[in-house]
């Protein structure tokens, strides 16, 4: 009887330095990591062979909201070229908001001259079509875009605990005129897929919101997040989910 509890004995502090062990060295290597470092894992993860400079395709994407409404959009995006187009559809009208080498321009239904109701009603200003294309090549563009100039990497990478996972955290900040927000990117400790990403207009107030990643499409070597779940901080309550449904070459 006491050699069979000696023997189980043994096997529970066999399990536990085991597990003290994980845990040291997974803490240990996160604080060695630097910021840096952990941005160039997670980008040679997604895009391992340098691709995103020269991307040019078509994202197909489709949003569902809480209360069942459903938005549809077409993006095209030609990095080398400076080119992007976002088609929508709203109310069975089509809009399109292009930015051509830095310079907008709109249509409605095909047609580019319209009222300044139907103008307003369709938000067809250059602001507009500059802040479209500065946010969809940034979602999609993630984790690479975080090699732009004006972002600020903090160095060191901390661990966290998020919906029973533990992450390594990437907190960033941006240059003055460049971005108000702080980020924070969650990173699969094994991978360095980035898994989530959370942004606060002020961190006291706890406000902004956290986007969960999960599924990928592969383009031109890119694996890109297929499907984002976005929800308020403060609350956890659901905003809207975004799925990439298809990407091609145009």
């Amino acid at each position: 009887m006491a050699v069979i509890l000696f023997k189980r004995t043994s096997v529970l502090l066999q399990r536990s330095l085991l597990l003290i062990c994980f845990f040291v060295v997974f803490q240990t290597s996160a604080q060695q990591m630097t910021g840096l470092d952990l941005l160039k894992k997670t980008i040679e993860y997604h895009d391992p062979n340098n691709n995103w400079s020269q991307f040019k395709g078509k994202l197909f994407i489709e949003m569902q909201m809480p209360n069942g409404n459903q938005r549809l959009s077409e993006i095209s995006i030609d990095l080398p070229q400076e080119y992007f187009k976002l088609s929508s559809f709203k109310n069975e009208n089509k809009v399109e908001h292009i930015v051509n080498k830095n310079k907008p321009s709109f249509s409605l239904n095909g047609k580019t001259e319209f009222s300044d109701e139907e103008a307003k009603a369709y938000n067809l200003t250059e602001t507009r079509a500059k802040f479209m294309r500065n946010y969809y090549t940034f979602l999609y563009g993630l984790p690479m875009k975080l090699n732009d100039p004006g972002t600020i990497i903090d160095p060191v990478v901390e661990k966290k605990e998020f919906m029973g996972k533990e992450y390594l955290i990437l907190k960033v900040k941006y240059e003055e005129g460049i971005g108000k927000d702080s980020w924070l990117f969650y990173f699969d400790p094994k991978t360095y897929a980035m898994e989530i990403y959370q942004f606060y207009h002020n961190v006291t107030k706890n406000d902004g919101e956290y986007i969960v990643l999960s599924e990928q499409e592969v383009f031109s070597g890119i694996k890109i997040p297929k499907v984002r779940t976005w929800y308020v901080n403060k609350d956890a309550s659901l905003l809207a989910t975004d799925k990439l449904t298809k990407v091609s070459s145009f």
